[in-house]
């Protein structure tokens, strides 16, 4: 992940590091220096090189190289000034200190923290001259943007259409809207954090995506990005059941139990489905074997509990869920993501347990009503 990006000498000083410990500096994306992974995961170090300056008039205050130079050049015409950045990390909860030292003098230092992370943007390459006009570029982009539009009214109507067919076309109706709302609130969170959003297109017998023009930096992004999407369908689903008390029409009843079932489903331990992300951010943050044996335990509670209320399905894939986070644990160091702090951890896991617990409740609870069909949500996690 990228831990530093400042200005050194008219250029770009990017460090690179991991909580594996290894540690890599690029001087205008030319590796400079790296520290390699140790067992005692050092947080503190120093980074050290040379930047070689030739006071001529075509390259004069601009590094050249960081190697040393031919013997033919006089000594007098070249200059080599030491650079040392010194830096001191704490990865839970994420703190960064730095200091930059050119020629032994102090240049440049500060702090980072975890909200300096999110709000990172990679770097935008200079555009090379083309001999495309404005007027074409713009041209193009209306075009595009005409494409994205036209793509997602047809993916639009290919799902109305689809589960029409398998339904009738007000199910699909409402199916649809619960969609929409589930991925609205991945896009409100992407907008959040200031990320820029390409809109919600439906796919026919698979759901919903949201998309977004920017990657994540920390996994508290990516536990809140993600279960979004299920909170607010908790909120429909709650908002449902209140129409249906108020007014007794059996149709808010199904709503309610229906997109609580997809909303459930969505937050299994399973990648690439929401659950997946939550779960295996809160895992992956625990850098310690401790952490995995809680995630390993809370697992092991779930299934338990899910077998002795009947759920079956719900137990099995969340076993199978959780042993998918196991394998993948041992990698967690190298992941781009800022981890969750301790507050994080547990605060993400009680949103998730919460979310969950509500979603089961509604189910049950439309469940008894009598209604066969208003049953079958629940029948479908006992199956």
């Amino acid at each position: 992940m990228e831990l530093l990006n400042i200005e050194c000498l008219g250029k770009r000083l990017r460090l690179e590091g991991s909580m594996a410990g290894w540690q890599q500096l690029y001087w205008d994306n030319q590796l400079v220096s790296q520290k390699s992974a140790t067992p005692d995961n050092q947080v503190f170090n120093i980074h050290q090189f040379e930047l070689t300056l030739q006071p001529s008039p075509s390259t004069s205050n601009e590094a050249l190289s960081q190697t040393p130079q031919s013997d033919t050049l006089v000594e007098t015409q070249v200059k080599k000034i030491p650079v040392r950045l010194e830096v001191d990390v704490k990865w839970q909860p994420f703190n960064l200190e730095y200091c930059v030292l050119i020629d032994e003098e102090q240049v440049s230092q500060g702090q980072r923290t975890t909200k300096d992370i999110e709000q990172q943007v990679p770097e935008i390459p200079t555009p090379k001259a083309n001999k495309i006009s404005m007027i074409g570029l713009a041209s193009l982009g209306f075009k595009l943007l005409k494409s994205a539009k036209v793509v997602k009214a047809l993916l639009a109507g290919a799902s109305v259409a689809a589960y029409s067919w398998l339904f009738s076309i007000e199910f699909a109706l409402a199916l649809i809207a619960c969609l929409v709302f589930h991925e609205y609130g991945h896009i409100k969170a992407m907008k959040h954090f200031g990320m820029k959003t390409k809109g919600i297109y439906l796919i026919p017998f698979m759901g919903g995506l949201a998309l977004c023009d920017e990657r994540i930096n920390t996994r508290w992004q990516d536990v809140v990005i993600s279960i979004m999407g299920p909170t607010f369908g908790l909120f429909l689903s709650i908002a449902s059941l209140v129409a249906y008390w108020v007014t007794g029409n059996v149709f808010f009843a199904g709503l309610a139990a229906f997109n609580a079932l997809l909303n459930l489903f969505n937050l299994l331990p399973i990648l690439p489905l929401d659950g997946g992300h939550i779960l295996k951010s809160i895992s992956f943050s625990m850098n310690s074997l401790a952490g995995l044996i809680a995630c390993i335990a809370g697992a092991a509670i779930g299934v338990y509990i899910s077998y002795n209320l009947g759920l079956a399905l719900l137990g099995f894939l969340l076993l199978i869920g959780s042993l998918e986070i196991v394998f993948e644990w041992r990698g967690r160091h190298h992941s781009h993501l800022l981890p969750l702090d301790r507050y994080g951890q547990i605060f993400s896991t009680i949103w998730y347990l919460l979310t969950v617990g509500s979603l089961v409740a509604i189910i049950w609870l439309v469940a008894d009503t009598g209604d066969d069909m208003l049953r079958m949500p629940l029948e479908i996690l006992k199956s």
